[in-house]
C-alpha cells in the first residue's frame, strides 16, 4: 500500500462516525478526475466514489439517507449523468445534484434542469475553489431542506392531532355521539378506497369525514342531547349545522378544499335534501360518500327513543334508497362492500387503522383518545 493509499484509508476511517459531516457522492468514470475531486473536497465532507452511473445508483440505493449532494460527470459510458441524477431524483428527490460536463449543450442544460431537478451546471475544466463553493451552496440548500422538512412534519402532526381532538370533542359532547366521526371516516375511507381515489384526495377525506358534524359544535345542547325526536323547530335548526360547519372549515386555509364536503353530506340525490337542494353530480364526490357513511351509521346505531337497526335492515334501506337519497353507483359499491362495513361496524378500533392515512403518514396513536371516549361502544347520533 502507498503512503498515499494508506493516508486515504486513515481518512476514511476517522471520518466514520462523524455525523456532523454531509456526504457526499462523487460520480466520474476517469479515475484521475475523480481523485481530483476527492481531494478538492477531502476533509471537509464524508466522500462516496462511483466509476459510472449504474455503480452510483447502487450508491444511492445503500446510502439514500446519508448522502446530501452528488456531483456527477455528463460524458460517461454505461449511462450518462443525466439520466443518472434522473434515477436518483426518483430514489430520493432531496439530494442535491451538481453536474459537470466538457461542452456547453442547451438541451442538455434544459433536460437536466426539468428531469432531474439540477442544482447547478459547471463547464470543465473547472476550478475547484468554484467548485467547492457550488457545493457549499448545494449543502446549504440541503440543510434548509431537511430542516424544513422536520418542522413541516411537526406542523404537520399537530395539525392532524388538533382534527383529532375537535372530532373526538364534538362526539363526547352526546353520550350518544361517542364513537361517530370516527366510524362515519371509517366507512367513507372503505368505499373511498374502492374507488380507487388517490392518497391525496383519501386523506383529505379522511379529514372531511372526522369533522363532518363539527357544525353540531355550535348547537344548544338542549336540542343535541334532547331525549326524543326533535320538534319541527328543533329540527330546522339542527338542519343549519352543515352551513355552519362550513363556515367554521373554510377559514382553515387547509381546509378550505373540504369546506363543501361538509356543507353538502346531507344532500340527496333526487334533490330532496339541504341546505342547497343540490342533485346528482352537482354534489361533490365526497360529499356523496360520506353521506352514505353518515346514514348507515345513524341507522345502525342506538338513540333513547329507538334501538339500533340491524346491519342488514340498513342494508336494505340503503338499497331501497338508491337512485333518490344516494347516488345509485355509490350505493351500489357500498352494498357489494357489505362483509368490511360489517366488520368495520364491530371492531372499528381495530379496521380503522387500515385504512387510515393520517395514522400512515404520521407517528403517532391516532385511535389512542379514540378509544377512552368510545370504549367500543357502538352509540351514534341521529341522522339530521
Amino acid at each position: 500500500m502507498s503512503s498515499f493509499e494508506l493516508k486515504e484509508s486513515l481518512d476514511a476511517v476517522l471520518n466514520l462516525g462523524q455525523s456532523d459531516k454531509h456526504t457526499i457522492l462523487i460520480v466520474d468514470d476517469e479515475e484521475n478526475n475523480l481523485q481530483l475531486l476527492r481531494r478538492t473536497f477531502r476533509g471537509q465532507y464524508n466522500i462516496l466514489m462511483a466509476h459510472n452511473g449504474m455503480e452510483g445508483l447502487d450508491v444511492v440505493k445503500q446510502h439514500s439517507d446519508e448522502i446530501s449532494l452528488i456531483v456527477s460527470d455528463q460524458k460517461m459510458p454505461v449511462m450518462e449523468g443525466t439520466e443518472f441524477l434522473k434515477k436518483v431524483k426518483e430514489i430520493n428527490p432531496q439530494i442535491v445534484k451538481v453536474l459537470l460536463t466538457g461542452h456547453v449543450d442547451t438541451d442538455i442544460l434544459v433536460a437536466a434542469i426539468n428531469d432531474c431537478e439540477l442544482f447547478q451546471y459547471i463547464l470543465k475544466p473547472f476550478e475547484p475553489e468554484e467548485l467547492k463553493i457550488a457545493v457549499e451552496k448545494g449543502i446549504e440548500k440541503y440543510s434548509m431542506a431537511s430542516n424544513n422538512k422536520v418542522f413541516y412534519n411537526e406542523l404537520r402532526e399537530l395539525f392532524y392531532k388538533t382534527i383529532r381532538a375537535i372530532s373526538n370533542a364534538l362526539d363526547t359532547k352526546d353520550t350518544y355521539t361517542n364513537g361517530h366521526s370516527l366510524r362515519v371516516t371509517l366507512y367513507s375511507m372503505i368505499l373511498a378506497k374502492e374507488l380507487n381515489l388517490d392518497d391525496a384526495y383519501l386523506e383529505d377525506i379522511e379529514i372531511a369525514g372526522l369533522l363532518h358534524d363539527i357544525g353540531k359544535i355550535a348547537m344548544p345542547k338542549s336540542i343535541l342531547c334532547k331525549n326524543g325526536r326533535l320538534t319541527d323547530d328543533e329540527f330546522l335548526i339542527m338542519k343549519s349545522h352543515p352551513v355552519r360547519g362550513e363556515k367554521i372549515v373554510i377559514n382553515i386555509k387547509k381546509l378550505e378544499v373540504i369546506s363543501e364536503w361538509v356543507k353538502s353530506h346531507h344532500e340527496k340525490w333526487d334533490g330532496t335534501g339541504y341546505p342547497d337542494g343540490l342533485k346528482g353530480e352537482e354534489i361533490p364526490l365526497a360529499g356523496r360518500i360520506i353521506a352514505l357513511a353518515d346514514t348507515y351509521d345513524a341507522m345502525t346505531s342506538t338513540r333513547p327513543y329507538r334501538t339500533a337497526l340491524s346491519h342488514e335492515t340498513a342494508i336494505s334501506e340503503i338499497k331501497r334508497c338508491t337512485g333518490t337519497q344516494f347516488d345509485p353507483k355509490l350505493a351500489t359499491i357500498f352494498v357489494s362492500l357489505s362483509d368490511k362495513i360489517d366488520e368495520a361496524r364491530k371492531n372499528p378500533e381495530v379496521v380503522y387503522p387500515k385504512y387510515s392515512l393520517l395514522a400512515k403518514n404520521i407517528d403517532f396513536k391516532i385511535f389512542s383518545e379514540a378509544s377512552q371516549s368510545s370504549a367500543s361502544s357502538i352509540n351514534s347520533s341521529e341522522n339530521v
